[in-house]
């Protein structure tokens, strides 16, 4: 009877002891599946050396919000958006903070089928577009322009959307003589008076001159969205194998970037320090400050950002922003606001709303 009964529990042990290697096996699985990912290696292009306009992005490395997300992200420098663009294009950068108007550009001469590459974040939510005047050279308002030298850098972004701006405000663009200068000796020649005005950043070339001596009152910063111009400005591009096969990294870097934002306005002080910090040699903590500030105020949080969130675009704006563009270019095809821009790696209301 003994070994019978053990002759009858033999393939009941069995089963139980299969039954615990499944469990065992699962248990494992779900172990690992635990573990920490290991990082995700991201090239992330800025079209500039960095300044104050690249605080968030440096303040999502120093908080660790990049790494939070499982992001390894390293900073390659551009140069111009174009550049920028093109690397994001060929694949050997990931991201890239660029021009929005460069880029409607930038994919309307790509003739050769190239990715169709978009922007997934807007930084600027206006574009710091402006003339650059001195008051002493009898300019205090755009209409002032007409019959005086304007400077105008190569590779400039802002003299795009003069036309639209100059139309919009009735001035004769034929009686604005237009010198083509560099943009090394830009301010050198304003602040000698070789010419009247120039265009340019309204966070760059102001504050320039007031470091080479150009009195503040003497100083009319003429912003272009104070005249009509409705162009976005910096935004965040990517690379669209990434976004197909990865989206939520794509949103993971798009999150850590408003957690960045986030820090910067909260603390402006600790956000140049890193700023200056990983600047060349040389660079003035206070005027960097002062171009944060202006950044802050004028381009990023704007009354339609602090009502609407960060990141994303009005899609009626944004048509009349293409419409504007196509008043200097000549678009082989004129693109649609969703040609340009994907919102769907942007994280809900709730998550792009900046105090």
């Amino acid at each position: 009877m003994r070994t019978t009964r053990t002759n009858a529990f033999r393939p009941l042990l069995a089963l139980l002891v299969g039954l615990c290697a499944i469990v065992c096996i699962g248990a494992g699985h779900a172990f690992a599946a635990d573990e920490p990912r290991p990082p995700l290696a991201i090239q992330f292009s800025l079209d500039r050396p960095i300044d104050a306009t690249a605080a968030p992005f440096v303040m999502a490395a120093a908080g660790g919000l990049f790494s939070a997300e499982a992001l390894a992200v390293t900073t390659n420098i551009a140069s111009g958006s174009p550049d920028a663009i093109a690397r994001v294009a060929a694949g050997t950068s990931d991201f890239a903070l660029v021009d929005i108007n460069a880029l409607m550009r930038f994919r309307d001469k790509d003739r050769q089928g190239g990715p169709k590459i978009k922007a997934v974040f807007i930084l600027f939510n206006k574009a710091p577009y402006a003339i650059i005047a001195r008051k002493s050279r009898g300019i205090q308002t755009l209409s002032d322009v007409e019959g005086k030298t304007l400077g105008v850098a190569e590779g400039d972004l802002s003299i795009r959307l003069w036309p639209a701006v100059a139309r919009q405000n009735g001035i004769k663009t034929k009686q604005v003589k237009q010198s083509s200068i560099s943009a090394a000796v830009r301010e050198p020649m304003l602040s000698a008076g070789q010419i009247d005005a120039v265009t340019g950043f309204s966070y760059l070339a102001p504050i320039n001159l007031r470091d080479r001596g150009v009195p503040a009152d003497d100083l009319a910063v003429l912003k272009f969205a104070d005249y009509g111009c409705e162009a976005y400005g910096f935004a965040v591009i990517v690379n669209p194998a990434l976004a197909a096969t990865k989206p939520d990294a794509v949103k993971a870097f798009v999150r850590a970037t408003i957690g960045g934002l986030h820090l910067v306005a909260k603390d402006p002080d600790r956000a140049i320090t890193e700023v200056v910090n990983r600047m060349d040699g040389g660079a003035s903590r206070e005027l960097e400050l002062e171009r944060l500030n202006t950044i802050l105020r004028d381009n990023i949080l704007t009354r339609e950002v602090r009502r609407n969130g960060i990141g994303g675009i009005d899609p009626e704006r944004f048509e009349r922003s293409i419409d504007q563009v196509a008043e200097d270019f000549k678009f082989q095809k004129r693109p649609q606001a969703s040609d340009i821009f994907d919102d769907q790696f942007l994280p809900p209301l709730t998550g792009r709303l900046v105090n």
